[in-house]
């Protein structure tokens, strides 16, 4: 019996093997009652079919049957129970029924089952499901009654239902191929017959071998009729007679497959082989005769990189069509080693003779062409290299032609720096050139080795002859641009330098403006006593030297514009202009500088004769001081604040003052305070002596 006949009853899940066993290695059978009422008769179909899958061997270990009456009546399960010995008396050890929680009539169902014990063959006890353990190990009973044992009911059966649709076409099949295999074997000694009996089996034998290999895999693996993870008894591993019984149809199958490819082969082997001999000739013949005769007139290289071009599509067309017969030599190749895994003896010596005479005359022929096709591409790379070459130098050269008037160094550097990038780039170019050359001619020297007995050295000195030509005459374009670099490095050399004389004899002139207009408006103290002055009289000499030095360093850039205009026989756009631009400068800068002295000196005067007269000496309190030197004070002072309103004269007429009117009005205040308390000073003294004139003038009255 097959589970399709019975298809909907298996689905119920009335009885099944989970896959585990007892403590003596029997099978456990599994009935679940439920709570509706259980049809008797297709309890029993399903138990007869799952008791016709273990082997006799497994039989004979006994089985433990487990009655789930937990959702079920007590009338229900007594006649399942007594049902197991109609359908399997001799094959039960031990009846396990689980009891349901609200217990059934203790006295009642323990005086039935003793009551029948010697008349049903097994023993039947009654267990709490948390309780079954004591019979059975919990990694042997599913989780349903608290064990670890994962049992998929659905995924069982459809794994079942593989099985034995496997079985059922394999055998099928292994009929329809006996028959075919027979008719051929008997039939090869009247080969015109064979072909009566050349029909297909009615079962596709890779799809059965796949699904039989599918099938042993699941059952090799144990995961017949559980999860993946979990580790589960399959009752369909050999203990059940699956595994070898998929086995031995598998082989059966594949023995029956293999003769049946081999009877496929016979049959096409023998109409492939005079194909194959007609189709070998074809190729053969051609190749060896036009095929052969266009490589013959094919041996030029060009004389440029458009002729070239040109060899190399005639080239390509001869190669498209060798590649049209040695698409057919590789069908040819391949069907030829097929032939040959396959063959009968007396074939492989013709076989292997047509292939070992189509590879040769193939392989002789692509040789040739890429051969032919090496030296047409050399060729092209080296006239092209020779076309870049010469556009190379030509552009160097329209560079060198070129009248040079760049706008100033920064110019004339990046101009320099393009030169002796194109005259690196050339150099580079033409050793490609010379490596790309020596290539071809090597190619060119081993071309006789394909001539088929023609004469090629007239071609090939003409070719080498040309190859030559063009690197020698490139090489001398190259030595003349070289010439010519040098000449025009110099000359931009020194029109770097005199731009950047140019440049910075116009820096000097800004450098000597700063100090000048630092001068106007920052040195404008004069200071507060004699000592300062003294020291800003210091500073003022080394700020002058500054200034001498710019003016000096001014002048002799603007020397070496002249010498370098000379040489190079232009004039400069700048040097014109900035030699009055500095010249004009200096004298504005010696008129400032004179008068900034000029006025040091004068307040080091005042300041002098003014401490004079305002130190004080402890040891000599009462010395006088003559007027003429508190006038000498006041004099040089109104001076200096006279001068101090005094603008700059310079030589072309304008005018420029020392700091701003606040400046010069803080410098002036300070002169005014010193003349002042110098006045009080003097008035004092003037006092004091009109006292003491008083004084003689009573003492002589008395």
């Amino acid at each position: 019996m097959e589970a399709t006949a019975i298809l909907p009853i298996m689905k119920k899940r009335l009885a099944f093997l989970s896959g585990g066993k007892d403590r003596r290695s029997g099978l456990i059978l599994t009935i679940p009652l439920c709570s509706e009422q259980t049809n008797m008769d297709e309890l029993s179909a399903t138990l007869g079919y799952l008791l016709g899958i273990p082997s006799e061997k497994c039989k004979a270990r006994g089985f433990t049957v487990i009655v789930d009456g937990r959702k079920s009546q007590w009338n229900i399960v007594k006649t399942v129970v007594l049902m197991l010995q109609n359908v399997i008396p001799a094959e039960v050890s031990l009846v396990c029924v689980v009891k349901p929680d609200e217990f059934w009539d203790k006295k009642v169902t323990h005086f039935c089952f003793w009551k029948e014990k010697d008349r049903l063959g097994f023993e039947v006890i009654l267990v709490s499901a948390n309780k079954l353990t004591r019979y059975i190990e919990p990694c042997q009973l599913t989780e349903e009654f608290g064990g670890s044992l994962v049992y998929d009911h659905i995924d069982w059966l459809n794994k079942r239902l593989v099985f034995e649709k496997f079985t059922r076409e394999s055998t099928s099949l292994l009929d329809e191929l006996a028959v075919i295999n027979g008719n051929e074997t008997g039939n090869q000694q009247d080969k015109e017959r064979a072909t009566d009996y050349n029909f297909l089996p009615s079962f596709d034998p890779e799809t059965v071998l796949q699904t039989g290999h599918e099938l042993l895999s699941e059952l090799q693996q144990r995961r017949f009729n559980g999860s993946e993870g979990g580790v589960s008894w399959s009752p369909m591993d050999d203990e059940l007679l699956a595994q070898p019984q998929v086995m031995k149809l598998l082989d059966s199958l594949r023995e029956q497959y293999t003769r049946y490819q081999e009877v496929c082969r016979q049959r096409s082997k023998r109409t492939q082989l005079e194909e194959i001999q007609q189709k070998v000739m074809q190729v053969v013949n051609w190749l060896e005769g036009p095929g052969t005769e266009q490589l013959r007139t094919q041996w030029g290289i060009g004389d440029s990189i458009r002729a070239s071009q040109a060899l190399q599509q005639k080239h390509e067309e001869i190669e498209s069509q060798h590649s049209e017969w040695f698409a057919v030599y590789v069908e040819l190749n391949q069907q030829i080693a097929a032939m040959l895994n396959a063959g009968d003896e007396e074939d492989l010596v013709e076989l292997k003779g047509l292939q070992q005479q189509l590879s040769d005359v193939c392989y002789r022929q692509a040789s040739q062409l890429e051969f032919r096709q090496n030296i047409l591409q050399s060729a092209h790379e080296f006239h092209g290299v020779a076309q870049d070459l010469s556009q190379q130098l030509d552009g160097l050269l329209g560079m060198l032609c070129a009248d040079v008037a760049p706008a100033d160094g920064a110019a004339i550097q990046q101009t320099l720096k393009h030169l002796e990038e194109k005259l690196k780039s050339v150099g580079g170019t033409l050793q490609g050139l010379r490596e790309k050359g020596q290539v071809l001619l090597d190619q060119i020297s081993n071309q006789a080795s394909w001539a088929y007995g023609k004469d090629v050295t007239i071609e090939n000195k003409e070719n080498v002859e040309h190859i030559q030509g063009v690197m020698e005459d490139m090489q001398l374009r190259k030595q003349r641009c070289e010439d010519m670099v040098d000449v025009r490095r110099l000359k931009m050399l020194q029109m770097v330098q005199l731009f950047k004389c140019e440049e910075d004899a116009a820096q000097a002139v800004e450098w000597l403006s700063e100090l000048l207009e630092a001068q106007l408006k920052t040195h404008i103290r004069l200071g507060d006593d004699a000592q300062e002055v003294k020291s800003l009289l210091e500073k003022h000499r080394k700020f002058v030297d500054v200034a001498q030095s710019t003016y000096d360093y001014g002048r002799q850039l603007l020397q070496a514009t002249v010498v370098l205009c000379q040489s190079l026989r232009c004039t400069t756009r700048s040097s014109g202009d900035t030699l009055p631009r500095l010249n004009r400068v200096w004298k504005q800068f010696t008129v400032t500088s004179e008068e900034r002295v000029h006025r040091l000196e004068m307040a080091s005067t005042f300041h002098t004769a003014a401490e004079k007269i305002l130190k004080e000496c402890p040891e000599q309190p009462k010395v006088r001081i003559d007027f003429e030197a508190y006038e000498e004070v006041e004099a040089v002072g109104k001076s200096l604040l006279d001068r101090l309103t005094v603008p700059v004269v310079y030589p072309d007429g304008t005018e420029q003052f020392f700091g701003s009117p606040s400046d010069m009005a803080s410098s002036a205040e300070h002169v005014r305070e010193k003349m002042k308390i110098v006045g009080m000073k003097k008035l004092q003294q003037e006092e004091e002596e009109q006292q003491e004139d008083d004084e003689e003038d009573e003492e002589d009255d008395g």
